[in-house]
């Protein structure tokens, strides 16, 4: 994200001017703009005029816009973000207060205000315009006629190709049709890897499969990239780490993310952490489970105590419609790291955040144990 201006007072409240410029900037933009900001861009209105002779033109003109934000979607295919809102400043061709949308894309500038920006939004802002943010794993996730290539950054796990082939069963005594059609299928993923890796930027490449394809999807990489003269796959074969997967699909990514192998290989990265995260707080919930709360209630009352250790919650949240719930989670974030805590704030993009979600999108490890409530707490999913 490239920050083009940034006007904030002493009080939080300002503007700043954005330019997304890769996939994952939007999703951070997801994320700062809230219901209540005033955003200014430019989009398209259709303009109807008549001419003295009763006879009426209509054209479709680009404005700059500012609107005061209602509802917002976000499509993850497109990636294209549309903003719903009142007009709130004058503009030639739109009435004040008249509905208008701007639909915000890549390489798109815009302007964002917020009568108060909070520490999760400033934090937000500040990753996203940091120029050293890189996509730290790519991982291939296989199994025979499947393919599912993913790029992992700091924000969310991207689907870059997913590739579906039919491979014939293997015959007694031939294995021509099976072995041709395989070749045909670690081509198309070949082909796949070239496209959409940049190895420039990846600290790893990861190779996942049950059995034995993984091992041979390798082998036939490096003889394609001696045979070919593929000099940028040669160059980094020391970044590609063979790991077992249960399956070819999407959702072995986490079982990956938390092989031995493959976190001391990523130790530095986000994703590898958020997982890590995850894992300690289910381990501390098997054993002790007087230190591992999650829901909004418990959670808000073991903070009251300064027992929290380490605040594991969802992005999803922050982005509740609801003004006064958003604050009271910002308050126990900054609560938090006022009494020496940790906070991963996990990304509901990633598949640590969809666990996460699972358990109302908040939990904490504690410093020390608490007793349960007497009451029930099934209500705790009501205050999310």
């Amino acid at each position: 994200m490239r920050l083009e201006g940034r006007c904030l007072d002493k009080s939080g409240s300002g503007n700043v001017s954005l330019i997304p410029e890769e996939d994952e900037d939007m999703w951070h933009v997801y994320n700062l703009v809230t219901v209540g900001d005033k955003l200014k861009s430019t989009t398209i209105r259709k303009v109807t005029s008549e001419s003295s002779t009763g006879s009426s033109t209509s054209e479709r003109v680009r404005t700059t816009l500012t609107i005061s934000v209602e509802s917002i979607e976000y499509d993850t295919i497109a990636c294209q973000i549309r903003f719903k809102g009142r007009n709130v400043q004058e503009n030639p061709f739109v009435k004040m207060g008249a509905y208008h949308t701007i639909d915000l894309q890549l390489n798109q500038k815009f302007s964002l205000s917020k009568e108060k920006w909070d520490s999760v939004a400033l934090d937000r802002l500040d990753v996203a315009c940091d120029p050293s943010r890189t996509a730290d794993i790519a991982a291939l996730i296989m199994q025979e006629g499947l393919a599912q290539l993913c790029i992992v950054t700091s924000a969310m796990t991207i689907t870059r190709a997913r590739i579906e082939q039919q491979i014939p069963r293997k015959r007694r005594g031939s294995c021509t049709n099976h072995d041709k059609a395989l070749e045909r299928f670690y081509g198309t993923v070949l082909q796949a890897v070239l496209r959409h890796i940049r190895f420039d930027v990846v600290k790893c490449i990861l190779i996942a499969s049950p059995g034995f394809v993984k091992d041979q999807f390798l082998e036939y990489l490096l003889a394609e990239a001696i045979k070919q003269d593929i000099k940028v796959l040669l160059e980094n074969k020391s970044k590609f780490l063979l790991v077992h997967s249960s399956s070819g699909h999407k959702q072995s990514l986490k079982e990956i993310l938390a092989d031995p192998a493959v976190a001391v290989k990523l130790a530095d990265t986000k994703a590898a952490n958020e997982v890590k995260a995850l894992d300690s707080f289910y381990v501390m919930l098997q054993n002790e489970p007087n230190r591992a709360f999650y829901g909004f209630k418990d959670v808000e009352r073991a903070n009251e105590s300064n027992a929290i250790e380490m605040l594991l919650i969802t992005d999803e949240l922050f982005r509740s419609s609801d003004v006064a719930l958003r604050q009271r989670y910002v308050a126990l974030v900054d609560s938090v790291k006022d009494t020496g805590g940790s906070v991963r704030i996990f990304s509901s993009l990633h598949v640590s955040g969809e666990q996460l979600g699972l358990l109302t999108g908040i939990a904490a490890i504690l410093r020390f144990p608490l007793p349960e409530r007497n009451e029930d707490s099934s209500d705790d999913s009501d205050s999310n």
